[in-house]
């Protein structure tokens, strides 16, 4: 999402940098101040990078990419149906629209629509972005859809029609907010919302769930676990399975530890499973994964583990769980994820996947690899747990389009359903997996795509993408952005798998958590060598990138080792690691940072934090900035703040934000292509 100062400086005047930030009303969202400040800022870098031909074709390029009609239009079933939504030229901000399984065979299914969200933008008069639909089980006849403004994390949520295609008058219905709502029966929904004050935590979302019956106000809900105000949110989810039905309330204490309550007729039981834990359900079997070691009874469980036990059993107090999956020291356990009859699980081995089957026969556990490609990123979705064992399976890397298959876990012959086509011309690339050797000894990979035969003369304008946080897993997938406006051109992409991530499970992740946050910077900056090292680039050739907690590591690579990069792309960061847990949703990371409010944790958040270690007397390489006005999980003062100080100090930079998009930076596809072709003309001009 360092070592620059001695401790002394580090427990006097830093302890109280925000006391003395004179860009403190740049937090201020939507301040005209900061507003006027942001059009200045976007006016310079739209001048500079958005004025040329060349700018406007490549624009061009990847819109056309973004909105083309030759892309997979990946479904989910409900019912009888499957659900898709779609944006293309025609339809900015989309259309939700379902088939049948016999058409979507076809290479030109015939879809109806269910809702036009550019229609109901436009009489509404409001910028309404696509958040998501949870229909209810069996009937999936009325759905909870999620519509946000701009593409903010907050929404309001409509009951929604789906045979009359309407929304329901007196259904049920939230006001803008980061809320919570499932359905427990056609007349009654568990919710967790803003209820009014006091009803949040610190980190912005619902600390209480309610039960809430169709036709009463919802101040009449009934309330059925509250959290305490530091805790991250208070949720609820119910599981429906053939001949099973729980339900779960999951209480977020921080972003990695939860307690978990089931909610058996009415009654509210906490299960006593490790807080770190993931639990999921299987019929008759809990699931546990687990991200630390766990000694339960006399026996040891180890981190990365996935376990069972039938919930009977559970619930009467047994611990006898079986070992469904342990990893080693380079395989991780992936999504798992039920058939009607099987366990899919995935496992990362090297950051290469692997897919089993896994089914209880007679009481025991029987487990079978799917043939799946040896290279690559392959992803098992089961289609529908309820009714056949049948799944999508989905297969891509760097430079192969996307193809997606259908299969059954009974048979090894799987059939073609939709291929990507090829967005860039890749005939003469390929495909590498290599290591460095980190600050402590550790073995750090990242892939490479470049031209074949590559030229090792130091001079291939090479970008590096990093992220390392939250145990998130990058693996190789087909970006057309990046193969259009990079590859094309005859530069050289990296994707680093530094620690942080969760490429070789709970271990790699927690390796670079709070006081061990170093590790993951010196994994990417032994990458950054070992490129240098390898004559596949130099300095002034090697631009790197990087959003949100990745935007965090662009900051701490242009104020830690500014030599060794020649541009930086800096995306919705977190920079200002003071006051982040100030800023909209970052009370909630605090487990993966620590509180730099406590002077120990300061002790060493201090030695990274971008904003405060910008100094007057270093030469940066360029950077851009880019955010979104509309972000409500990382604050856009991140941004704006580091610029400004930038700006201040005489460091030359861009900055461009977006006025909406939420996270992710762009809320359609216009906007998408836009700041890509930004971020890439901007690197492509520094690294030449």
């Amino acid at each position: 999402m360092k070592r620059i100062f001695c401790l002394l400086l580090l427990t006097m005047p830093i302890a109280n940098a925000q006391n003395d930030d004179p860009y403190l009303w740049l937090e201020d969202v939507n301040g005209a101040r900061a507003l006027d400040w942001v059009r200045e800022r976007n006016a310079i870098s739209t001048r500079e990078l958005a004025s040329s031909a060349e700018f406007t074709a490549l624009q061009a390029r990847l819109l056309s990419v973004f909105e083309s009609t030759e892309r997979i239009p990946y479904a989910s079933k409900q019912g009888k149906y499957f659900y898709n939504f779609w944006r293309d030229a025609t339809h900015v901000r989309g259309l939700w629209r379902r088939t049948t399984l016999d058409e979507y065979r076809k290479p030109q299914p015939a879809w109806e629509t269910i809702l036009d969200l550019d229609a109901l933008a436009t009489a509404e008069k409001e910028n309404w972005v696509w958040g998501g639909a949870d229909c209810l089980h069996p009937t999936y006849d009325r759905c909870l859809i999620d519509l946000s403004r701009g593409g903010s994390d907050a929404a309001v949520t409509r009951e929604f029609d789906i045979e009359s295609k309407e929304f329901v008058v007196d259904g049920f219905k939230l006001d803008e907010a980061k809320s919570g709502i499932t359905w427990r029966n056609k007349n009654e929904v568990y919710v967790a919302t803003n209820f009014g004050p006091g009803s949040l935590t610190t980190s912005g979302y619902p600390r209480i769930v309610k039960l809430w019956r169709r036709g009463t106000p919802l101040a009449a809900a009934k309330t059925i676990l509250s959290g305490k105000v530091t805790d991250v949110s208070v949720s609820a989810s119910v599981i429906e399975e053939p001949g099973f039905h729980r339900e779960i309330i999951d209480r977020s204490i921080s972003y990695f530890q939860s307690e978990y309550f089931l909610v058996d007729k009415k009654k509210v039981r906490k299960l006593e499973v490790p807080a770190d834990s993931r639990l999921q359900s299987f019929r008759d079997r809990m699931l546990l994964s687990l991200r630390s070691d766990w000694k339960v009874r006399g026996k040891a469980f180890q981190n990365g583990s996935l376990l069972a036990i039938s919930w009977d059993r559970f619930l009467e107090g047994k611990r006898d769980f079986e070992v469904l999956y342990a990893p080693t020291a380079r395989s991780a356990l992936g999504r798992v994820r039920a058939t009607k009859n099987y366990l899919l699980m995935a496992e990362l081995d090297n950051v290469q996947n692997k897919i089993y089957a896994l089914q209880l026969n007679e009481g025991k556990w029987q487990r079978a690899a799917l043939p799946i490609p040896t290279f690559g990123t392959i992803g098992a979705t089961p289609i529908d747990q309820f009714e056949s064992d049948d799944y999508f399976l989905t297969v891509t890397d760097f430079v192969t389009p996307n193809s997606l298959y259908l299969g059954n876990v009974k048979e090894t012959n799987r059939q073609l359903l939709k291929q990507l086509p090829a967005f860039f011309n890749a005939d003469n690339l390929e495909v590498t997996q290599h290591e460095a050797v980190s600050k402590d000894g550790t073995r750090v990979p990242y892939f490479q795509v470049a031209k074949r035969g590559i030229a090792l003369d130091g001079t291939n304008p090479t970008l590096l993408y990093g992220y390392g946080g939250f145990e998130v897993s990058y693996q190789p997938t087909y970006s057309a952005g990046v193969g259009a406006a990079w590859l094309e051109r005859g530069g050289v992409y990296i994707l680093a798998n530094i620690r942080g991530g969760g490429e070789f499970g709970p271990q790699w992740h927690q390796a670079a958590m709070k006081e061990n946050r170093q590790r993951a910077y010196d994994d990417f900056i032994a990458i950054a060598e070992n490129l240098i090292a390898r004559k596949i680039t130099s300095p002034s050739h090697l631009g790197i990138m990087g959003g949100s907690n990745g935007g965090l590591l662009m900051g701490v690579m242009l104020t830690q080792r500014p030599d060794l990069f020649g541009a930086i792309v800096c995306q919705v960061p977190l920079l200002d690691m003071q006051r982040y847990h100030k800023l909209l949703a970052g009370a909630s990371w605090m487990g993966e940072y620590g509180d730099p409010d406590k002077p120990e944790d300061w002790a060493y958040i201090s030695r990274y934090s971008p904003y405060q270690n910008l100094s007057t007397d270093k030469k940066y390489p360029r950077v851009l900035f880019t955010t979104s006005t509309r972000d409500d999980r990382v604050h856009p003062g991140h941004a704006r703040k580091m610029a400004a100080r930038m700006q201040e100090q005489g460091h030359d930079f861009l900055y461009y934000e977006n006025v909406e998009g939420g996270h992710g930076g762009a809320a359609n596809s216009q906007q998408q292509a836009y700041m890509n072709a930004l971020a890439y003309q901007f690197l492509w001009k520094q690294l030449q």
